[in-house]
């Protein structure tokens, strides 16, 4: 038995995301134990899955974990992987796969968080805190992020976390923003995003425009590969390899 893991980033037209998703998932692998992997990305960049899936087999993978590097469960969790997985099962039904869970809404990534905002700011300080979510059409994912958030305010002494959301669900990053200019209190715009791309540039650009209009308002840096962030993957990576072979019967619905 040849054990390999697959993780499935999410992929972006920026070169530098895809830099920092290997960086990280390279420094992830180096806590777990199975020698054979490969990266691949779900869009707008190579190797595809099904490129990852065959560089795998090629290698001499007979059991095949897919970790999908996914902070909330949505779309790509709940249907584009799984067609992915039932297109490789149906090429290579020789081969074993199995389906792990993305990282979902963990108190412990709160403390990522904290620490991101004091990076920028002082907890001291009466700051207007604004919790950016990418958004999606799936009610998980804004339910997760308004947890997130109560968590962080929890965290830092029962402040009050604002929630936005770039795309899909309301209110919407710019409405987060105009709400938190009226504030009249420093504002420290936290993105719930693993890595840097498009969304993070248009955050900032906007941040920046505000800056130079006078507005006290500043934005942290995305999760990235601070150290917490490598241990929870990498536990999800575990949690996958010791878990039930994928079947069809247990698609994710």
């Amino acid at each position: 038995m040849m054990e390999a893991v697959l993780y499935v980033s999410h992929g972006s037209r920026v070169e530098e995301t895809k830099e920092e998703a290997v960086s990280y998932i390279h420094q992830v692998h180096q806590e777990v134990a199975t020698p054979l992997f490969e990266i691949c990305f779900l869009e707008l960049a190579e190797p595809t899955m099904a490129q990852g899936i065959k560089r795998l087999v090629e290698k001499g993978a007979t059991d095949i974990t897919i970790v999908p590097v996914l902070l909330l469960s949505a779309g790509h969790y709940y249907h584009d992987i799984p067609d992915e997985i039932q297109a490789g099962v149906a090429l290579y039904p020789n081969i074993r796969f199995k389906y792990g869970k993305p990282l979902g809404i963990q108190k412990r990534i709160t403390r990522v968080l904290v620490d991101r905002i004091q990076e920028v700011a002082s907890l001291q300080e009466d700051l207007h805190l604004v919790l950016v979510g990418r958004g999606s059409r799936n009610p998980e994912t804004k339910a997760s992020i308004e947890q997130i958030a109560s968590w962080l305010g929890e965290g830092i002494g029962g402040a009050s976390v604002d929630v936005c959301y770039l795309a899909a669900c309301s209110p919407t990053f710019e409405e987060g923003i105009r709400r938190a200019v009226l504030s009249n209190k420093r504002t420290v715009v936290i993105p719930y995003l693993w890595f840097t791309g498009k969304l993070i540039q248009t955050m900032n650009k906007r941040v920046e425009s505000l800056q130079q209009e006078g507005v006290p308002i500043t934005m942290t840096h995305y999760l990235g590969d601070h150290p917490i962030m490598i241990k929870a993957l990498a536990d999800r990576v575990h949690e996958a390899l010791v878990s039930e072979e994928w079947d069809q019967q247990m698609r994710v619905t």
